[in-house]
């Protein structure tokens, strides 16, 4: 019984790309995707010319009611136990459960079975599960 999201919503992108960090091209030890704000008096990036490389701004924000929300039409939440779990129960067509990186195999199991039962999606439910042939 896979639970279907209450509203799903088209998520639009107003920006995919990454922010290019100003003359990152001319340096190697400088990565084209970190960015950092340009604060040089005379920077053509910092006053805005036109060719100039786009700089980030509260613009290209995504919109408030598809923010954080993941393709298949739920937001995320972060579990390390069962009880953490029991929070989403009502929640359950709205937030999915992603299983923390911490948690042992033998919680995990307890968490997906329980999560099972509440009818809670997790995203990450095959992590750290071994099948009985490979133990």
């Amino acid at each position: 019984m896979a639970v279907s999201p209450l509203v799903k919503r088209t998520i639009v992108k107003k920006r995919t790309k990454k922010f290019a960090r100003h003359q990152a091209d001319l340096f190697l030890r400088i990565s084209r995707t970190s960015w950092r704000k340009p604060k040089g008096i005379d920077g053509r990036v910092r006053r805005r010319f036109k060719g100039a490389l786009p700089m980030p701004s509260i613009g290209y924000g995504s919109n408030k009611k598809t923010r954080n929300i993941l393709p298949d039409g739920f937001k995320t939440v972060v579990v390390y136990n069962v009880q953490e779990l029991e929070m989403l129960m009502m929640h359950n067509r709205t937030y999915s459960a992603t299983v923390g990186h911490s948690v042992s195999s033998r919680l995990r199991r307890a968490i997906v079975e329980r999560a099972e039962q509440l009818a809670v999606r997790v995203t990450n439910a095959n992590a750290k599960v071994r099948s009985e042939e490979d133990a």
